[in-house]
């Protein structure tokens, strides 16, 4: 099945190039970019991106490598301010020079 029409990338070359980067390197971070440019190609419109991300899905190779994992920390009130203190901020109203 097509799924982009601008490059005339199939749902076969898709899964080809995944398994092939899997089987290159186990450890890689698979993206939709990477694989254009496995295929020599370049995203056009954009049209196909949401089938193209189903797609990519579907293969059992996409799965992240172990070491990878949980590595997204956890958004706490500290990350609001930038990593200091709210005591160490501007105040907002400021003043006038």
């Amino acid at each position: 099945m097509i799924i982009c029409h601008c490059t005339q990338i199939s749902d076969h070359d898709i899964h080809a190039a995944i398994n092939w980067m899997r089987d290159a390197d186990p450890k890689t971070i698979i993206t939709p970019g990477k694989i254009y440019h496995a295929l020599g190609k370049a995203a056009d419109c954009g049209g196909c991106m949401p089938l193209f991300l189903d797609t990519m899905r579907s293969n059992d190779n996409m799965t992240v490598p172990a070491g990878l994992q949980n590595l997204r920390r956890r958004t706490t009130q500290e990350s609001t301010y930038e990593g200091r203190p709210q005591s160490h901020r501007l105040s907002q109203q400021g003043t006038a020079s």
